[in-house]
């Protein structure tokens, strides 16, 4: 979008200009006021109710429409919120507006009129043009509207589009059920430290707690050895009789089988017969030479 061009050689737009400049860098907290960039003739304000009045908890916002001469004439004022005072978006008749030429004076500018403005407010219609004759609490119960409607309100979501952190989301259902599993899980607990107990104990308990709670590292070697070869218990026995045992008879096999494949004896002795045989042969034949 292009900027809008303006003679700033005019002595109207250099008078508007140094008016918004002012405005702008010394702003007041009851009232602010700029023009339209495609306008510079039509200014848009807002401003606070007089206080202690009934205006004051209102925030009021109106237009301003420059003339063509201005300074030299006034401006024209309208309103745009209800106010109770004034009618909404009708011109108001006021000795600083164009309705009354007569009265008005080019030093004033737009800071002054809307000083002036909201001094009007508190003042008696008297049947003027664009007033309004209404009670105080008319006037109060609209500025209150109008504070109500003018403060930003909270967006609501839907609780299908709520988000939560994941630690912190089902906390209460999980509670819930960690407090009814907590029985289940002693029992187990006590169960499995009752079997795993049963698997890892090395003496039967005599005494009491302190027995159980002797460490494995603390028990002799030949104390655990007599107990063994002595009486031991199922839980142990099963274990030696699947990895020990069947080694043994492959040992055993290993050690007959030199004296049950030996050679027989008579084999021996024909061996030893036909070696004879076969020298008595050799030197025959070696003395007929």
């Amino acid at each position: 979008m292009a900027t809008p061009k303006f003679n700033s050689k005019s002595p109207t737009i250099r008078r508007i200009l140094r008016e918004a400049q002012e405005l702008s860098n010394s702003p007041s907290p009851d009232y602010t006021a700029t023009p339209l960039e495609t306008d510079l003739f039509e200014w848009h304000f807002t401003f606070r109710g007089p206080p202690n009045s009934s205006y004051s908890d209102g925030i009021y916002h109106g237009r301003i429409v420059l003339p063509p001469t201005y300074p030299l004439r006034p401006p024209s004022f309208r309103f745009l919120t209800p106010s109770g005072r004034f009618e909404t978006n009708r011109e108001i008749c006021l000795s600083i507006s164009g309705h009354h030429e007569e009265t008005w004076q080019p030093a004033w500018g737009v800071r002054t009129a809307l000083v002036a403005l909201r001094s009007f407010m508190e003042t008696d219609p008297r049947g003027q043009l664009g007033g309004l004759e209404t009670s105080d609490a008319e006037c109060e119960e609209s500025a209150k509207s109008i504070a109500v409607t003018s403060e930003p309100s909270d967006v609501e979501i839907p609780s299908e589009l709520k988000m939560g952190w994941k630690d912190e989301m089902g906390k209460p259902a999980e509670r819930q059920l960690h407090a009814q599993e907590t029985p289940r899980h002693d029992d187990g607990d006590a169960e499995s430290a009752e079997l795993a107990e049963g698997f890892v104990r090395t003496a039967p308990e005599v005494g009491g707690p302190e027995t159980s709670q002797v460490p494995k590292s603390q028990v002799p070697a030949p104390d655990i050895a007599a107990r063994t070869s002595n009486g031991p218990s199922p839980s142990i026995l099963t274990p030696t009789r699947t990895v020990s045992l069947p080694p043994a008879p492959n040992v055993r096999q290993a050690h007959q089988r030199p004296h049950d494949e030996g050679v027989p004896l008579w084999v021996d002795r024909a061996i030893v017969a036909l070696v004879v045989l076969l020298l008595a042969m050799i030197l025959k034949v070696v003395l007929d030479f």
